[in-house]
């Protein structure tokens, strides 16, 4: 095998090179060795047999490229194995190298028995077996998922599906038993109601009912053992007492666990009689107690029954805004844990902590050259990266409550800074007055974050020999922390002296360094950072390939590294207004430029891609133009193009939202059918080395049309340090100084003419539709759009229904809450003014005796020092209404004429509800689950109790799956050819390679899982499409939260496959939890809810439930109608469902009045010939027919009484497979015939 990876090697470099080049689409070169590579990963597996004590021999499934550890971790976790930890594996009486992988060990092979030997304890060891016994005893139990520790969270989906979907054929027979479905939802859910509680968002799993092994397990107060006991081997005592309330001493010693005679009081280490040892707790514990014996094993097979996902730890901690109230139990490891700070074994090395910075470093140093190499590389960083975000939150934790020493401990509070576990932690204050020029403390909140958006553009071009921080920012309790590996050595010696490029002043005193010129060389392209020369104070002429603020710094390690990349992206100059420069017309018509609260605002990286892509069309315009027009001008010396030249100054304009170059007018329209074969011609000619000299003419006026930096070919990159205070450039650069200005003023106005009018026009089309604040920071981030620019998006959207108003509103108070931050009171008082009608709120100040220890918590205070530490106690809503109005006015530029939470209810058709869930989400607050009353006037909604929690709001950098990724992208392009079986499989190769390099859990293997189950449906495999779209539902419940958007779109799609499946009541409940979740998180005023409505509607119409049918199906109409205006093709699919509902009822006069609107729809839209048209004529025609045999019928009955003679009418019950075609139709899902 090694030989084979080995040979690759060699033509896999080549690929390596090719689709670095050409990273959009997958070098052709690259396809087939790529093909090659994964045969080599998924190499066979084989079977080895396990013999455990105690247990009957099993045989266990495993891969060459496991390791041993793996086989270890199985072990712990099966049912009849689970209680080992301290265990060797021996093959033939030799021990396992852990570490090993299994094709390097001489003799594993497929039959192979390896025998599972109890190994004697070390200290660590039994802490290790203690903590797992703990583990598996609270296994079902959610607190941990509440609390947000040790990366658990939430899932519900078991509750609505009654454990697996995949389970067993009889549920499935019961389920189309019609008669046995309770269709009616509960009443908050029905169209039109006003309700909105909070309860059911988690609904009680009965499986949480725990079912109690032991009252207490903890560690004993005689620990450690005095020095004659360990002598005998004695490493810790416990104290335990069981259900049946025996109290007990326990000794762990080097041979195992047994009772001894100690009491609370006296302490006698010999041990009872009978002693019970045993090698495992578990097995201790079973003898002694009947009930632990009984419980312990229904609990394990309860364990392993629930699907993996439900348990697996996800990558990084998700937090949740609601929480139970949960009593508090002794837990002797969470005791423990708050006490070592856990840094002693829970990062596996022995005695010392993690060195981060040499982790992250040397995981980036791992050779890349072919697949398996890169898998095992990007899983390392992505390891490395997950435990550092989860070790700098617990430190910047740790910093705010206050249980770190600083290491300035004499200077003030906020200048102070703190190391804990090799990490650096700042705070986001402007310290030394660094950013006074820039705006103080607010670009000192905002550089952070800037910073951290370097950090993650550099670390994705991912240049072999330049190193970046590890970052992460924590928003905890109303600050921001910094937390920052720490580069070897900085420490020791002054910043003046190891900053050997860059500036540490702003631009007075620069230095540069020529390692570090050649290594941002290789990043100036795909970042599109111009090489540049500036001014130091000596008037030197200095090079630099960044900005004057980046820093680079040669550790004691010999790596060159960067850091301060706050403006790694050019300035954006719609919020930064500068002396004697005028904006373009586009962005002055919107009131920019506008001045912001800090001088940072960057244009994003997004944008900027954009921006250029935007740039290369018009270019590749250009010289397609200018070719037709020597063409045209066959007498070629008449080539005249002064039609470019002077256009190049005007900047691109644009109309209702589409973008017009300045020469695109009349002649480039009528010249269309040229312009193709023009384009092609010109891409040759851009291709070409420019040796002609009239190509070269070509391109040298589309160049300067554009504002390449170079003429003789299209590139186009900025300069971050124009505009910055303090930096000056050299006389002889004046003409470049001039053109950049000019390419940031198109930028920001492309910002405002196209990027914006784009997105609305998306979410108009209903191409993207955010659902709240974090899916709407989405899809303008996605966009380039920056959050402050959100007032100007709205301007855009007042013109259309007011969808995007909520969120601005959310947005600001957290920003107001920030500086807020205090204990319970004052976080219930806040809410209270935010949230409750009640006019007065009047905060319960504590009494007496704690307000002096209050008093000593941090707080961000606008004056330095402490101030009065009371403040918030006198907020009042009407002023935080006030405040909150002028934070949108000055930060959003958008006006709130409310006074009162209220108003805005009324004004802008929100709910309370979904206000609280912003607030909570953004500021980290974790709210007890009880139905809040906001609108009584007689007492506040919030009292201190309500709130359980602070949690931090955490960025990091997510590290990508590369590989993984371009199978994923090439699969959808094949399926979006047609090709589903190629696509099928190429997706299922990216879901491979996800895992390997991300674990089993994760947002992108989700939307792998969720693609794949969609092409499974298609093809036919419903039973497959239902497993995968199972897990994707879990999984979105677990890395995104409970009731994310995208949580909900994948109920949506599960109670589909559902229902094809058969499992009707099963579907029903699916889209019910849906449409909950769906009404908490945006109300009914939203136009996904149609689609949700004409799912449940439908499916409502498949179990004969007509009445109910009709008011989903009605009020899905009804929102159509709304978003997408009477005339719309949706509309007419909503009036030809609501006909077939009335036709089941056999109220055809109904019936026909919908069809006939859905009928002159299509006419209007398709024309008379289409086949939609068609069918809705014939469709009436059917039901004028029922109706006239219907009227027959009637009359019949009035002239001859009782004894009429009457025609049998055909009532049709809807046939399942009508109601899934019409599912399949309203979400979308089209069959096509397979290649």
């Amino acid at each position: 095998m090694n030989s084979m990876v080995n040979g690759d090697g060699a033509h896999e470099h080549t690929e390596e090179a090719e689709s670095k080049q050409d990273r959009n689409g997958e070098a052709d070169g690259g396809e087939e060795s790529n093909e090659q590579e994964v045969i080599v990963i998924q190499d066979t597996g084989f079977t080895v047999k396990i013999q455990a004590p105690g247990t009957e021999l099993f045989d266990l499934q495993v891969s060459p490229q496991e390791m041993v550890q793996e086989i270890h971790q199985v072990l712990m976790d099966r049912e009849d194995t689970c209680h080992r930890t301290c265990f060797s594996l021996q093959l033939d009486g030799n021990v396992l190298d852990n570490f090993a992988e299994l094709k390097s060990i001489e003799g594993v092979q497929e039959g192979s028995l390896l025998k599972v030997v109890e190994e004697p304890y070390t200290v660590r060891e039994a802490r290790i077996h203690v903590r797992h016994i703990r583990d598996l005893l609270k296994s079902l139990d959610p607190s941990d998922a509440y609390n947000g520790v040790d990366c658990n969270s939430l899932s519900f989906l078991s509750i609505f599906t009654d454990g697996d979907l995949g389970d067993s054929g009889e549920r499935k027979k019961k389920g189309s038993e019609l008669e046995q479905i309770d269709c009616t939802p509960p009443e908050h859910i029905l169209p039109g109601s006003k309700e909105r509680p909070l309860v059911p968002l988690q609904p009680q799993n009965k499986d949480w009912k725990p079912m109690q092994c032991l009252k207490v397990l903890t560690m004993s107060g005689w620990n450690p053992p005095p020095g004659n006991r360990k002598m005998h081997g004695d490493l810790m005592y416990l104290y335990i007492v069981t259900v049946e309330e025996r109290h007990v001493s326990v000794t762990a010693s080097t041979r195992g666990f047994y009772l001894n005679q100690s009491t609370t009081y006296t302490f006698n280490p010999k041990p009872a009689n009978p002693s019970f040892l045993s090698h495992s707790l578990v097995e201790l514990l079973s003898q002694i107690s009947p009930a632990f014996k009984k419980n312990f094993t229904a609990l394990q097979k309860k364990r392993v029954q629930r699907h993996p996902f439900e348990r697996i730890a996800t990558p990084f901690q998700v937090y949740s805004w609601t929480a139970p109230q949960v009593d508090h139990a002794m837990d002797c490891v969470r005791a423990e844990d708050a006490y070592t700070s856990r840094l002693g074994y829970e990062e596996h090395i022995p005695g010392q902590t993690r060195d981060w910075n040499e982790e992250l470093q040397t995981t980036r140093e791992l050779s890349r050259k072919n697949l398996p190499e890169r898998l095992l590389r990007e899983r390392a960083i992505f390891k490395v990266h997950s435990d550092f975000a989860a070790a700098a939150t617990r430190g910047a934790m740790a910093v705010i409550d206050g249980n770190v020493m600083a290491i300035n401990p004499g200077e003030e509070t906020r200048m102070q800074m703190f190391i804990w576990n090799n990490i650096f932690f700042s705070l986001g204050f402007d310290v030394r007055d660094h950013y006074r020029e820039l705006g103080g403390d607010a670009a000192a909140h905002t550089a952070p974050t800037n910073d951290l958006n370097g950090v993650r553009a550099y670390g994705a071009v991912d240049v072999e020999g330049l190193y970046t921080l590890g970052t992460v920012v924590v928003d905890y309790r109303g600050y921001r922390v910094t937390a920052q590996s720490i580069i070897p050595g900085i420490l020791e010696r002054e910043q003046e002296q190891s900053v050997i490029y860059g500036s540490i002043d702003f631009g007075k005193t620069v230095v540069s360094h020529s390692k570090y010129l050649e290594l941002l060389d290789k990043t100036s392209r795909p970042l599109k950072v111009q090489r540049h020369s500036v001014l130091n104070d000596k008037n030197d002429i200095v090079e630099l390939c960044s900005s004057v603020e980046c820093k680079g710094i040669i550790g004691n390690d010999g790596r060159h590294y960067i850091l301060d990349l706050l403006r790694t992206f050019p300035p954006d100059l719609n919020f930064l207004p500068v002396d004697g420069e005028e904006l373009p017309p586009e962005s002055q018509r919107q009131g920019f430029p506008r001045q912001h609260r800090h001088r940072l605002a960057c244009l994003r990286q997004e944008l900027i891609e954009a921006f250029v892509e935007h740039r290369y069309l018009l270019f590749m315009k250009m010289a397609a133009l200018q070719l037709m027009q020597q063409k045209a001008n066959k007498d070629s010396n008449k080539t005249d193009t002064p039609s470019i030249t002077e256009t190049s100054e005007t900047s691109t304009e644009c109309k209702n939202g589409e973008c017009k170059s300045p020469l695109e007018g009349k002649e480039l329209e009528e010249s269309i059918p040229g312009l193709a074969q023009a384009k092609e011609l010109a891409e040759t000619l851009v291709a070409e080395d420019g040796s002609d000299p009239k190509s070269r003419e070509v391109v040298l006026n589309a160049c300067k049309a554009v504002g390449s930096i170079s003429n003789t070919s299209f590139d186009i990159r900025f300069n971050p340090d124009i505009f910055s205070p303090g930096v000056r450039f050299p006389d002889d650069s004046t003409d470049d100084v001039q053109k950049q200005k000019q390419l940031l003023k198109d930028a920001a106005a492309f910002l405002v003419s196209c990027q914006i009018p784009s997105l609305v026009k998306d979410c108009l089309d209903h191409s993207a539709l955010p659902m709240d604040g974090v899916t709407l920071t989405e899809a303008l981030h996605q966009r380039g759009i920056n959050i402050r620019y959100l007032g100007t998006v709205l301007e855009f959207v007042d013109k259309t229904p007011a969808k995007a108003q909520l969120h601005t509103s959310s947005r600001h108070t957290s920003r107001f809450g920030v500086e807020l931050s205090a204990l319970s009171a004052a976080v219930s008082h806040f809410l209270n003014c935010f949230l409750s009608s009640f006019p007065d709120a009047v905060a319960h100040l504590p009494p007496d005796e704690l307000v002096s220890r209050r008093k000593s918590r941090k707080r961000r205070n606008r004056v330095p020092g402490s101030g009065d530490n009371t403040a918030w106690a006198s907020l009042t809503p009407s002023e935080l209404w006030k405040n909150i109005a002028s934070e949108a006015q000055s930060y959003y530029h958008f006006t709130v004429q409310c006074e009162s939470v209220d108003q805005v209810v009324e004004k802008y058709g929100l709910q309370k509800i979904t206000l609280l869930r912003e607030i909570s989400i953004k500021t980290g607050i974790q709210i007890l689950i009880k139905e809040y009353n906001f609108d009584s006037r007689h007492k506040p909604a919030f009292t201190e109790e309500d709130i359980l929690n602070i949690f931090p709001v955490v960025k990091h950098v997510n590290p990508k799956a590369s590989d993984a990724f371009h199978f994923f992208q090439s699969g959808q392009a094949k399926v979006q050819q047609g090709f589903l079986k190629e696509g099928c499989e190429l997706i299922n190769e990216a879901l491979n390679l996800f895992n390997n390099v991300y674990g089993a859990m994760h947002v992108e293997i989700c939307a792998c899982l969720r693609l794949l189950a969609r092409l499974n449906y298609i093809m036919g495999d419903h039973p497959e499409a239902l497993s995968n779209q199972q897990k994707a539902v879990l999984m979105s419940e677990r890395v995104l939260g409970i009731e994310h958007p995208n949580t909900i779109q994948e109920y949506m799609h599960l109670a589909l496959y559902c229902f094809a499946n058969g499992q009707l009541s099963t579907a029903l409940k699916l889209l019910y939890r849906a449409r909950y979740l769906m009404l908490l998180v945006c109300g009914e005023d939203h136009p996904e809810m149609a689609l949700l409505d004409s799912n449940i509607g439908l499916v409502l119409h498949g179990v004969m439930e007509y009445d109910l049918s009709l008011r989903f199906l009605e009020n899905a109409l009804t929102i159509n109608t709304k978003y997408h205006g009477p005339r719309s093709l949706k509309v007419a699919l909503s009036h030809h469902l609501v006909a077939r509902a009335y036709e089941s009822k056999a109220e055809f006069r109904s019936a026909l009045q919908h069809e006939k609107e859905g009928y002159t729809i299509y006419k209007n839209q398709m024309g008379e010939a289409h086949e939609k048209t068609k069918e809705s004529s014939e469709y009436l025609k059917y039901l004028t027919q029922q109706a006239v045999a219907l009227q027959r019928t009637m009359n019949e009955i009035y002239k001859n009484g009782s004894n009429a003679s009457i025609m049998p009418l055909k009532f049709t019950a809807p046939s399942m497979a009508s109601v899934l075609e019409q599912l399949n139709i309203i979400n979308g899902i089209i069959f096509i015939p397979l290649r």
